[in-house]
């Protein structure tokens, strides 16, 4: 139980990084573009990643039961993959790389199953989960983001070119609000079910294992014998990551809004709409997009339609460097956290 207590921690923890560290993908376009300040485009993100996040349970059940085999699946398990996707997160974050939480957070978890199934590779579901939902999707997200961010900016070019840009500024300042809404709203539907699959995955596990057995009738709620998402934890979640997107992410949001490509109102609008509808669409189906992909590539392709040396790509190579290691850095800070734990009697 004091294991589980440590898991759930470790959970929330992760939660509240990933709204921090990942508040720029709704907000660096519309901020700035200067439609909202900061402030204000920190608490639209907040409650939009608050209503995103209880909608829908599809990407918790493809974390928590569609990446690694759960019968070899212990507390010290979870512990270390969240461990490792918590490390680089901070670690991104302090260097202002827009890296993905999702991609950390699935890494570390197959990195720490692959150490509890003593490198027994059979533990990684690869041909129904890793591979459709995770590896195919990295690769094809960011392709659909730059080209379809590209695209709407080339017909949204063709339709405005008549018009003054105090004209376009102030439709595309007011379309922006809708289009930063909605991609909070896409981000929340994703990146917090994957928290909750986790917690989900932590109650199925203690369930399985006896640890909840002996737990008073107040507290049954945990007992959990089959994988399903409670909608408690649907709440938390979505609670958690909404306070965490409240903190901000000054670092990223500058890299994303400012240093990649200088944007106005209507190519934020493209790129928020591009990346948002993306997003959408992989929550629908349960899959774990890296929210991240898909509106840093909309930022590029609608940075090239405006002019293709406008975008900076000495710091989007530093972006896919960043994208590139993130699976295997984080999977390899699972196995050795899994095995320091294990070593020091940690189950």
């Amino acid at each position: 139980m004091t294991i589980f207590l440590i898991v759930l921690l470790t959970a929330l923890v992760f939660e509240y990084i990933n709204g921090f560290h990942d508040a720029a993908n709704a907000i660096a376009t519309v901020v700035s573009t200067k439609v909202l300040t900061p402030r204000q485009a920190i608490a639209l993100a907040a409650i939009f990643n608050l209503t995103g996040a209880l909608m829908g349970t599809a990407v918790a059940k493809t974390i928590g039961a569609g990446i690694v085999d759960t019968q070899y699946v212990t507390m010290t398990t979870i512990f270390a993959g969240l461990f490792g996707g918590i490390i680089w997160n901070l670690l991104t974050w302090w260097l202002g790389l827009p890296s993905s939480s999702s991609h950390a957070l699935i890494g570390g978890l197959c990195g720490a199953a692959l150490a509890t199934a003593n490198d027994n590779w059979q533990v990684l579901v690869w041909a129904k989960g890793l591979w459709p939902k995770v590896v195919l999707p990295m690769i094809t997200s960011p392709l659909v983001g730059f080209f379809g961010g590209a695209l709407l900016m080339f017909l949204l070019t063709m339709l405005i070119h008549r018009l003054t840009p105090r004209v376009v500024n102030g439709v595309f300042g007011k379309l922006q609000l809708v289009s930063a809404g909605f991609m909070a709203h896409s981000h929340g539907s994703n990146d917090a079910q994957k928290t909750m699959g986790i917690i989900a995955l932590a109650l199925f596990t203690g369930t399985k294992s006896g640890a909840f057995k002996d737990l008073p009738e107040w507290a049954g709620f945990l007992r959990t014998p089959e994988f399903v998402v409670n909608r408690w934890v649907v709440i938390t979640c979505a609670v958690v990551m909404a306070m965490g997107t409240a903190a901000g992410g000054w670092r990223i949001i500058r890299t994303m809004g400012h240093k990649m490509v200088k944007l106005q109102p209507v190519h934020g609008f493209a790129a928020e709409t591009t990346a948002a509808a993306i997003i959408h669409v992989a929550s629908t189906l349960g899959i774990p997009i890296s929210t991240t992909h898909a509106i840093s590539t909309s930022i590029m392709g609608v940075g090239a339609v405006k002019r293709f040396g406008a975008v900076k790509w000495g710091i989007v190579e530093r972006i896919v460097w960043a994208w590139v290691f993130t699976l295997p850095v984080c999977g390899l800070l699972g196995y050795l956290t899994e095995r320091i734990c294990r070593h020091f009697g940690m189950q």
